[in-house]
């Protein structure tokens, strides 16, 4: 009988291995359980890990090479700070606003794609920064110019 921890079996729950191979009256005599014919009714065979009968396996049926998330890439729209400079010194936009809805409806960033700062160039002006996501090159380039972030997206 098989102890698990305090568990126990009733008593002719189980029974023994079945025996192969030991003559018709066993039940199992005969072909052993095997089948008939085949590679894997004779003795000593063995089917190597991944074969699949003749298909071409799994393993090589599959990309060998890298990886791509298409489904679940987040697509940004970029705009560096030196371009955010250009634009705050051209009066196009105001360094006290800086936010999605401020860079789409200046006419600088037009598409529907979440929009990205990132930190190429410098800025010499403190700006107020809302509902943007932004590279933590240029979080801290804004932050280093006197410049308040909020809403990080």
């Amino acid at each position: 009988m098989k102890h698990v921890g305090n568990l126990s079996y009733t008593e002719g729950a189980k029974h023994s291995k079945k025996r192969i191979g030991r003559g018709q009256g066993s039940g199992h005599g005969g072909t052993s359980t095997r089948g008939h014919k085949g590679q894997k009714s004779r003795s000593g065979a063995t089917v190597a890990i991944g074969f699949e009968g003749g298909q071409t396996a799994l393993a090589r049926r599959l990309p060998k090479f890298g990886f791509s998330n298409h489904r679940f890439k987040k697509n940004f729209q970029t705009i560096n700070l030196n371009k955010l400079q250009q634009f705050i010194d051209a009066g196009r936009l105001n360094a006290n606003n800086i936010s999605d809805e401020a860079l789409r409806s200046s006419g600088i960033l037009k598409t529907k794609e979440p929009i990205k700062i990132l930190g190429n160039g410098d800025i010499n002006i403190a700006l107020t920064v809302s509902d943007v996501t932004l590279s933590a090159s240029a979080i801290s380039k804004i932050e280093s110019a006197g410049g308040k972030i909020s809403n990080n997206g």
